[in-house]
C-alpha cells in the first residue's frame, strides 16, 4: 500500500495537478486583474499605496508569472514562481489584512485571512521543495 501511494503522490500527473489547484487562487486573481485592470487599481488605491497602477500591474504580474512558473518548472524555476508567491502573500498581510488595525469582529475576520495566507505560504514551501526535486 505505501509503494502505491509513493507512486501516486510522485506521479507527474498528480504533482501538476497539484501545482494547478494550489495556484488556482492566484492565476485566475491575476486573469481577473487582466480583464478588470480598474478594480485591482482601486484596491491599491484603497490600500493606500503609491503608483496604484504600477502596483497593481506588479500585482498580475506576480500571480501570473508565479503561478506559470511554479506550474510549468521551465528552467527549473518552479521554486522561484513559488517563493514570489510566497512573498507576495506574506506582503498582503500587512497591506492588505493589518487585523491588530481593527475593533471586533472585524479584527478576528481579518485574522482568520492572515491565517490562511500563511497556511497557503506553507504549501507553496512545499511546493518549492518539490519542484527542486521532480
Amino acid at each position: 500500500m505505501e509503494n502505491l501511494l509513493t507512486l501516486l503522490l510522485t506521479h507527474p500527473h498528480m504533482i501538476m495537478t497539484a501545482k494547478v489547484v494550489l495556484t488556482s487562487f492566484f492565476w485566475m486573481a491575476g486573469l481577473f486583474g487582466v480583464f478588470n485592470f480598474k478594480v485591482i487599481v482601486q484596491e491599491m488605491v484603497d490600500a493606500k499605496l503609491p503608483s496604484p497602477k504600477f502596483f497593481a500591474s506588479a500585482t498580475i504580474a506576480c500571480q501570473l508569472a508565479g503561478s506559470g512558473l511554479l506550474i510549468s518548472n521551465a528552467g527549473g524555476l518552479g521554486w522561484l514562481g513559488a517563493g514570489a508567491l510566497a512573498v507576495f502573500t506574506i506582503l498582503c498581510i500587512p497591506i492588505g489584512h493589518p487585523f491588530w488595525k481593527f475593533d471586533e469582529p472585524k479584527r478576528t475576520h481579518e485574522f482568520h485571512l492572515v491565517l490562511e495566507h500563511i497556511t497557503v505560504v506553507g504549501g507553496l514551501m512545499l511546493a518549492a521543495a518539490i519542484s527542486v526535486l521532480y
